[in-house]
């Protein structure tokens, strides 16, 4: 199957290649097994799995019943209500997939079998405001005026339901007001929200560099995720505008699917996945961290990063778990206050015990009325100059009005 963007609507921004049966353990964990080592995962579970984080899922749906993910999703609220005909049962086939990225368990002794997400111990609130292609009502809620604020609405009930992360694998052409504002609602409160740039990287001329922006990711505030292929070079799906943020492996994938199953497949919807679990390893390791910090983890830690430190299409570079704890934890010392809070970006206010803003403990009075007398012998320079050209003005005027008479 594949989803794709049609009209203006909201879809998936994954595209899933392979679909196949429950595969053995050893299949599946060895499919991961590129995707663990280029996160460092083992070592980043060291400081953290993710505990006490919840990340909201807002996608098609999750199985919470699959093996890899049962007993840490909370199915939330399903915003695409109507669109459907009545008895017909959602998919969730890609918000299932994005959910074990994110937080699968695996199953079997310790664990070992099936689907290990990044946060493997964060918890899932499944919040449904897409339907994915094959669905009966696609079309509907791709047109239907009522559907256009979906995700603006979700955005608001995970932040209310109490999500520290929002992953955003969707993405739609046109932005609203609405979104704008729900995402500002987010980030005031603390949310980290990760968004996919999109997979119309091949529309933009080969190197993908003019590739059309999409939102959520093109927000100010949010996390725009690019892909990369097993070399972490961006895979040629990927958007590549000045959006993008970070990236991280989107082509062979391997996730869960709905019933048990196994699905492989590439987009910047899995990378995307990925870093919102790195997100909430941050969160969990330092809940108190705000959304633009996190983000600074995140790109401050990056691995293979571009010549110049920064492009289009992999952002700052390819997203790593160990480093950015490690860069998470430096930053997390360096922000702390008097008082003992966490210090706050002033334009991503942080709710629920907001620290005191940065007070002033040195200042040169003897410099301070230097740099003042200085201002005021300049500003009375300048007063003289005017006055002096005006009095030469007025004479010259006198001089030819005296000739003429």
């Amino acid at each position: 199957m594949r989803f794709r963007v049609m009209g203006a609507g909201v879809v998936a921004a994954g595209a899933v290649l392979v679909a196949g049966a429950p595969a053995l353990a050893d299949d599946v964990r060895g499919e991961q097994q590129p995707v663990i080592d280029t996160l460092e995962l083992p070592r980043a579970w060291r400081a953290t799995r993710g505990g006490g984080v919840t990340v909201a899922v807002l996608d098609s749906g999750v199985d919470s019943l699959h093996r890899d993910l049962a007993g840490s999703v909370t199915v939330g609220k399903d915003f695409t209500k109507g669109a459907n005909p009545p008895g017909v049962r959602p998919l969730r086939l890609h918000g299932t997939y994005m959910a074990s990225l994110i937080a699968g368990h695996g199953h079997g002794p310790d664990g070992s079998r099936g689907v290990i997400g990044v946060a493997p111990e964060a918890e899932i609130l499944s919040v449904r405001v897409i339907l994915e292609d094959e669905e009966r009502g696609f079309r509907v809620f791709n047109t239907h005026p009522r559907f256009e604020n979906v995700v603006a609405r979700g955005i608001r009930y995970a932040v209310d339901k109490g999500a520290d992360v929002i992953n955003l694998s969707l993405s739609k052409e046109l932005p609203t007001r609405e979104e704008r504002a729900a995402i500002g609602y987010a980030i005031s409160r603390g949310v980290v929200l990760v968004a996919a740039a999109g997979n119309d990287g091949a529309r933009g001329g080969g190197a993908g560099h003019e590739a059309p922006y999409s939102y959520p990711a093109a927000f100010p505030g949010v996390v725009a995720v690019g892909a990369t292929d097993r070399r972490l070079r961006r895979a040629t799906f990927s958007n590549g505008n000045s959006s993008v943020v970070v990236a991280a492996p989107g082509v062979d994938i391997m996730g869960a699917g709905p019933g048990d199953q196994y699905w492989i497949g590439r987009g910047t919807s899995q990378a995307t996945a990925l870093v919102s679990g790195v997100a909430a390893l941050i969160k969990a390791k330092y809940p108190e961290m705000s959304p633009p910090l996190v983000a600074r983890a995140l790109t401050a830690s990056a691995i293979d990063r571009p010549p110049g430190g920064y492009d289009t299409g992999t952002g700052f570079g390819v997203v790593n778990a160990r480093r950015a704890l490690a860069e998470a934890a430096r930053l997390a010392r360096h922000t702390e206050t008097a008082t003992g809070g966490q210090a706050q970006d002033p334009a991503y206010p942080v709710g629920g015990g907001a620290s005191a803003p940065v007070q002033v403990v040195a200042r040169d009075r003897d410099r301070v009325h230097a740099y003042v007398a200085v201002a005021a012998v300049a500003a009375g320079g300048a007063l003289a100059s005017v006055a002096a050209m005006y009095l030469l003005v007025r004479r010259v005027r006198r001089a030819h009005s005296l000739q003429d008479a």
